[in-house]
């Protein structure tokens, strides 16, 4: 069937990659970040007077006083040194702000005016093929540097993410940047910077092995952030009571996410409500999260944050507006988690550490066995999340079956079934989330770039050459449609119609301009599609022999 592309009022504006290109030239310099730039210190999503935190460990020195003098931000340091994520509770600090990284770096866009977990490494990936290679290497730093002093690689540098990670990328970022030789002056200063760089990535694959993060007695881990009710950068209510009333409307759905409670509890109630529900003295956003008699959950609010941590805010997959996330071990977590393992293995082999190589191959080796005892599912030759609460695996596919192909997890005969399903996810503007439209932006109609480009590389890898320039041409001419249309990159796109008309019902509605991680990924998609990728990475050559 033919499918007509929507252009609004560019109809006879021909798409034109190098138009995109320029923009992208342009947009690493717009989007670039730094203390002597005062922009950084600017946050829309919290509406207080802008304050840049410090480590424990750091002096405050002059030139930061002077920084903090000439942009009118106030000057603070973190109450205590921080050992692990969650160390510190941001509830209590006394005000929310921008925690101080040593480097540059890219953010993605719009609102997201600060450093994003896995949003760094797709910009990495574009940084390192248009040759901006110091800025990537500063990107790296900066992840290890919140590792270091944060207890992790963070949502994003605020302190209002203190308790949660994002999806795991640190080591495919080292990788990224250790493959490219311009990235160093020499062989020793590649050699000593991995030395210093590998303990850090190994801490912060610890936070996955933690027992907030473990599924269960899966051997798999979940998305899981370390605080409780809402989440601190939500300003208002509003979100939360939108949930109540889509809650109220589809009862078949509740999910157990609402309990009954009074507008204005008294104390015996809301000291009830602090456990079932949020502390509804502490936290205006909690107290005014109620419609009709009903407040959410404890545990909505755990999903809630865990969706968070899954950087897939907002979806459906994981129940009504994600809020079960928490229950799953996901396939695309998982996947990640064993690329990293393998990564670690490779970092300890170039370090002249065989002891620490066996281990990481080991802890690999027990993932995928994990993988494919609980997320493979023979009978349906497709990869599944699994809930491991309820013992069932998620109601249908989404777009994260094909992150093993990306991780080399996957045998032959898996990468060939899962290619299979390719069907269910293809659409004229590139790959969907899934199949099941719900309004909620990381569900069908909608595609990103993250996504795209880990199922493009997976299959790129595993020989489905066909399949990836077929995907990566789709993608990239959505994003040049997009850019012919209104001179932009965008956050997301409609997949159906293969541009940027996005209209969101269920969570945040803008399609932020910018934007990072797209300028990455239609960066890498272009060396598929003009035969210049790198070719697949020894993990996949171990991968494909061991199956």
């Amino acid at each position: 069937m033919a499918v007509a592309f929507a252009t609004g009022t560019a109809a006879a504006t021909r798409p034109d990659p190098i138009k995109t290109r320029a923009y992208i030239d342009h947009a690493w310099d717009t989007l670039t970040r730094s203390l002597d730039d005062c922009s950084a210190l600017a946050d829309s999503k919290v509406s207080t007077h802008s304050v840049l935190y410090l480590p424990a460990q750091l002096p405050v020195t002059e030139q930061l006083r002077g920084i903090a003098n000439r942009c009118g931000v106030a000057l603070r340091t973190l109450p205590r040194v921080i050992g692990k994520l969650g160390d510190i509770d941001p509830a209590q600090l006394p005000g929310q702000g921008l925690l101080y990284l040593p480097h540059p770096y890219v953010v993605p866009g719009g609102f997201f005016n600060e450093m994003y977990g896995w949003d760094s490494y797709f910009i990495v990936l574009g940084l390192v093929a248009d040759h901006r290679t110091e800025l990537a290497r500063d990107m790296v730093d900066n992840a290890l540097f919140e590792v270091e002093y944060y207890g992790g690689v963070l949502n994003a540098n605020r302190t209002y993410y203190l308790s949660r990670s994002q999806p795991p990328f640190l080591g495919a970022m080292m990788s990224a940047v250790l493959g490219d030789p311009a990235s160093f002056h020499s062989k020793a200063d590649r050699q000593a910077w991995l030395a210093q760089a590998y303990p850090l990535a190994v801490r912060n694959h610890d936070i996955w092995t933690r027992t907030e993060h473990l599924a269960g007695d899966t051997g798999l881990a979940r998305y899981f952030d370390l605080g409780s009710g809402p989440v601190l950068e939500a300003r208002d209510a509003d979100y939360y009571r939108g949930v109540i009333k889509w809650l109220l409307a589809h009862p078949s759905e509740n999910s157990d996410y609402l309990v009954k409670a009074s507008r204005h509890p008294d104390d015996a109630e809301a000291a009830h409500l602090k456990s079932a529900s949020c502390d509804v003295r502490s936290s205006k956003v909690c107290a005014d999260a109620w419609l009709d008699g009903f407040r959410l959950s404890a545990d909505y609010y755990l999903g809630d944050r865990a969706m968070r941590e899954s950087g897939f805010d907002v979806n459906f997959h994981f129940g009504p507006f994600a809020g079960s996330t928490h229950h799953y071990a996901a396939v695309g977590l998982n996947s990640l988690l064993y690329r990293y393992e393998t990564d670690l293995h490779d970092f300890a082999l170039q370090l002249g550490k065989p002891a620490e190589a066996a281990h990481w191959a080991n802890v690999a080796q027990a993932r995928k066995q994990a993988m494919d005892r609980y997320l493979w599912h023979p009978d349906a030759a497709i990869y599944m999340d699994y809930d491991f609460v309820s013992g069932k695996p998620a109601n249908y596919p989404y777009i994260t079956t094909f992150y093993p192909l990306w991780a080399h997890a996957a045998s032959a005969q898996q990468a060939t079934a899962v290619r299979d399903h390719l069907s269910i996810f293809e659409r004229p503007g590139g790959l969907s989330m899934d199949a099941h439209a719900s309004g909620a932006q990381w569900d069908e109609p909608f595609g990103w770039a993250p996504t795209n480009w880990l199922a493009v590389a997976g299959l790129d890898a595993y020989g489905f050459h066909d399949d990836a320039r077929r995907l990566a041409g789709k993608f990239c001419a959505t994003v040049d449609r997009g850019v012919a249309t209104d001179g932009t990159i965008r956050e997301k796109y409609n997949m159906v119609l293969g541009n940027a008309d996005v209209h969101i019902s269920a969570g945040y509605t803008q399609n932020v301009v910018g934007f990072g991680w797209t300028n990455g990924v239609y960066l890498k998609l272009q060396e598929i599609l003009h035969g210049d990728a790198t070719p697949a990475s020894s993990a996949s050559a171990r991968s494909a022999s061991a199956n």
